[in-house]
Parts: structure tokens; sequence; C-alpha cells
């Protein structure tokens, strides 16, 4: 007589358990380190988009950001009573693919924005106001900053946020500890905004940690904070 071997169903149920805890456990560490890099990827890509609108306004229009008027918003999510002055309103809207953000859109994205700490500027990604300017990206990144900024040198510099994915979770800021330099002593959590800040003809990451997840600083870590 021939032998037959095989599983019982008891081994091949203990089995697939086995598998579906290991999957649970390690799932939600694969779709954070994901959303980190995909994240990080679009945050330099706006950082990228930004400068390169600085760079064409200098030769299109003769004037940097250090040159750019302050021009805020005739109402909440509404252009400037102005479109022709040399402001940052102007410069961003001619020179990116941005589309103003207003109306029931712009109300809904500063309701999924978490007030959850400050950047170097001593604001917070929530303090999107009445007189902030809102583009959203072709892509889907959403780039803020207040309109009542102008004349943004490196003295003085202006700031914004970039969302990299705009209305999207988690909707909150990049985080790290910090030292006394304003340097990251503990692990970056990647989340979907990021301080920047602009004068001169710069742009750039405005906190310690944005700083850390554009240049790759070794604590930096692809994880994502919970989205509620």
């Amino acid at each position: 007589m021939t032998k037959r071997f095989g599983f019982t169903l008891a081994e091949v149920l203990i089995t697939l358990a086995i598998i579906g805890v290991v999957a649970a456990m390690t799932m939600p560490t694969l779709i954070n380190n994901t959303n980190g890099a995909q994240f990080k990827t679009a945050y330099k890509k706006a950082l990228s988009v930004l400068s390169q609108a600085v760079v064409m306004n200098i030769a299109l229009e003769d004037y940097d950001l250090a040159g750019a008027s302050a021009n805020p918003p005739s109402g909440a999510g509404e252009t400037p009573t102005d479109t022709g002055i040399s402001s940052l309103y102007k410069m961003f809207s001619d020179r990116t693919n941005g589309t103003l953000v207003s109306g029931d859109e712009l109300t809904a994205y500063k309701v999924s924005i978490k007030n959850d700490g400050t950047d170097s500027s001593g604001e917070t990604p929530a303090a999107i106001e009445t007189n902030n300017y809102v583009f959203r990206f072709q892509d889907g990144i959403v780039f803020t900053f207040p309109g009542n900024q102008g004349n943004c040198t490196e003295a003085n510099p202006c700031f914004g946020w970039i969302d990299a994915n705009g209305t999207k979770g988690p909707n909150r800021s990049v985080s790290c500890t910090q030292d006394e330099d304003n340097e990251c002593t503990s692990k970056v959590t990647i989340n979907d905004i990021f301080p920047i800040k602009f004068y001169d003809q710069t742009v750039a990451p405005a906190s310690a940690a944005a700083r850390a997840v554009l240049y790759g600083s070794e604590n930096e870590e692809r994880t994502t904070e919970d989205q509620s």
C-alpha cells in the first residue's frame, strides 16, 4: 500500500492563523512606511516647484521674494483686491499650476487641519485664517501662506506650509524632539504637513523636522501619526 502524506485540517487552520497574526502586526508599519515615502517625495517636489516659480518670476517680472509686496485676500478664499500688485500671491499664482481653494472646499480643509505644534514662525498649520491663500496643485499637493506677508528677506523671512496630500489625513506637521540648537534629537515623525520659509530667492524648510526629512538626517523615521 502507498502511504499518503498531508496536513490535517487543524494544522492548516493554525498555519493560517499564524500568517494572519504576522500580517496584522506588519501591515500598519508597511503602510506607514509607504505613506512616509510618499509624503517625503511630494514635499521635495513642492519645494522644487516653488523654487522654480521664484526663478521664473525673476526672469519674467524682475522681482524676487524680497521685492514681493504684501497683498492679503479680500476675503476668505478670495483673490486680493488688486491682482496687479507685485506680490507673493501674483508670483505663486502666475508661476505655478496652483488653483486657489475657496468655498466649501476651503472650509473643509481648514477643519481637517490638526493644531498640534508650532514651527519656527511661531504659527501652526491650523492658522489658516481669512488672510491665508491656499493653492492646490494638479497632483493634489496644497501650499498655503498668509497673504499679509511681503518683502521676504533672510532677516525677515515669510512662512507657509506644504501639505503633501491635501485634505487627506493625517493633516499634521512633521515633528521631532529638538535641542537648543533647533536640531532633532529624536526620530522624526513624518506626517504630511511641512513648514517652510521663503526669502530673497530661497525656499527652505522652517523646522528641524522638515530639514531632517529633506536632507535625510540619521534621525529620520518613516512613520506617521494616527489620523484621529
